[in-house]
C-alpha cells in the first residue's frame, strides 16, 4: 500500500473496528505465513536417534470361557498343596478364596493333630501297661505319650477354631431359610434320628474292638494294648462327633446332615472290609454283620443327603 493511500473498506463498505491499544481486531484475518522448507542436513552431521530395545510381545493366555448356566464350573488345576501323594484331599472348586484359605489351614493343622494322637495314644496306654506289668521304664514312655497327646489336643483346638471361622462364612452352618416349613423340620428331625443311630453304631464298634482285643491277646501285651486303644479311639471319636450334630439338626442347620453323611461313609468303608474278609474266610458272622451294616449305612447316607436338600429348600 502506497503512502497516503487509505485501506480499502471491509465487507459491505464498512471499516472493521480497531482492537484495544491499536492491536488488530478479531475481525481482521492475519496474513498467512509462508511455508518454510526444513533445512537439509547431511547424514554425517545428523544427531543419532536412540530407540528403545525391542521387547518381544508376550503371547496372550488362552481364552477362558465363562461358565454357562446349566454347566458345571471349571475345575481348578490341583496345586502343590493338594497333591494326592501328600495325603491331602482335593478342595471343592466352588469355594471362595477365603473359604479355600481356611480349608488349607485346617488341612495343615490336621497333620500335627493326627501325629500327636496316633503316636500319643499307644505310647500313653502301652507305657502305662508296661510300667504296671513289667518295669517302671514304661512310665517314662507314658509321659512322652502324654506330651504328644497334649500337642495333638492343642492342634485339635486350633483346628476347631478354624472350623468355627469357616462355618461363619458357610451357608450350611446357619439355620436354614426354610426352617419354618414343615418339610424342612421333618427332614431335620429324621436326620437327627439317623445321627443318633450313628452314635450307637460307633459306640458298638468301640465295644466290639475292646471285646475282640481279649481274643487277640492285646491285654497281655503292652504294644497290643496300646494299638487296641488307638483303634478304639477312632469310633469313639466318631460317636462324639455324631452326637455334637444332633443339637444342630434340631435347629434345622444343614451342616449336621453333611457331617453325619461323612461319618457314615467311614463306617461304610470299614463294613466293606469286614464283609470282604468274611467272604474270603467263609465266616457267616462277619458276612451277615458287615452286609447289614452296609445296608444301614447306604440307606442312612441316602436319607441324609435328601434331608440336607430339604433343609436348604431345594426339595419339597
Amino acid at each position: 500500500m502506497y503512502p497516503g493511500q487509505q485501506q480499502p473498506p471491509g465487507p459491505y463498505g464498512q471499516q472493521p473496528p480497531p482492537g484495544p491499544y491499536g492491536q488488530p481486531s478479531q475481525y481482521q484475518q492475519p496474513y498467512p505465513q509462508p511455508y518454510q522448507q526444513p533445512r537439509y542436513q547431511h547424514p554425517q552431521y545428523q544427531q543419532p536417534q536412540y530407540q528403545q530395545p525391542y521387547v518381544p510381545q508376550q503371547p496372550y493366555p488362552p481364552h477362558q470361557p465363562y461358565p454357562q448356566p446349566g454347566h458345571p464350573p471349571q475345575q481348578y488345576a490341583p496345586s502343590h498343596d493338594q497333591e494326592a501323594g501328600e495325603g491331602r484331599m482335593r478342595l471343592d472348586p466352588n469355594l471362595t478364596p477365603q473359604q479355600r484359605e481356611l480349608a488349607l489351614k485346617i488341612q495343615a493343622t490336621s497333620k500335627p493333630m493326627a501325629y500327636g494322637m496316633v503316636l500319643g495314644l499307644p505310647l500313653t496306654f502301652g507305657g502305662l501297661h508296661y510300667g504296671i506289668t513289667r518295669q517302671p521304664l514304661g512310665f517314662v514312655a507314658a509321659l512322652v505319650g502324654v506330651g504328644l497327646l497334649a500337642f495333638g489336643v492343642y492342634s485339635l483346638l486350633q483346628m476347631q477354631a478354624l472350623k468355627r471361622q469357616l462355618r461363619l462364612i458357610t451357608a450350611d452352618a446357619w439355620r436354614s431359610p426354610a426352617a419354618h416349613l414343615p418339610g424342612a423340620r421333618k427332614a431335620a428331625t429324621q436326620a437327627a434320628y439317623l445321627n443318633g443311630v450313628l452314635v450307637l453304631l460307633s459306640l458298638a464298634a468301640t465295644g466290639y474292638l475292646l471285646y475282640k482285643g481279649a481274643g487277640w491277646g492285646a491285654y497281655g501285651n503292652s504294644f497290643g494294648f496300646g494299638a487296641l486303644m488307638t483303634a478304639a479311639a477312632l469310633p469313639f471319636g466318631m460317636a462324639l462327633a455324631a452326637a455334637s450334630t444332633i443339637p444342630q439338626l434340631l435347629q434345622v442347620i444343614p451342616a449336621g446332615a453333611k457331617v453325619g453323611r461323612s461319618l457314615y461313609s467311614i463306617i461304610f468303608v470299614l463294613a466293606t472290609t469286614v464283609t470282604g474278609e468274611g467272604i474270603k474266610g467263609h465266616a457267616v458272622g462277619p458276612v451277615v454283620g458287615g452286609g447289614a451294616t452296609l445296608l444301614i449305612c447306604w440307606g442312612a447316607m441316602s436319607q441324609l443327603g435328601r434331608a440336607a436338600q430339604r433343609m436348604r429348600g431345594e426339595r419339597t
